[in-house]
């Protein structure tokens, strides 16, 4: 039960060259690059115009803000 004998070895190797012939392996990576390129472009592409959010003014709160919490004191 030790090591492969050379049959085991040259079966391997003929299924090797079926399943991963030259012109399949090369084919395969092609699509791989392709896909890659597809994913980093998709990546890159922005989903539409960005309004820039409203800049704050002091002493101004945002309008989407909370309203502010006021003192006890100064709901007399």
């Amino acid at each position: 039960m030790g090591s492969f004998s050379i049959w085991h070895w040259l079966v391997v190797g003929i299924l090797v060259l079926l399943l991963f012939g030259k012109g399949r392996f090369s084919d395969m990576m092609g699509d791989v690059a392709k896909g890659i390129k597809s994913f980093k472009k998709g990546m890159s592409e922005d989903d539409g115009p960005t309004t820039p959010a409203p800049k704050h003014i002091e002493g101004q709160r945002a309008p989407d803000a909370a309203p502010m919490p006021t003192a006890e004191h100064d709901k007399l």
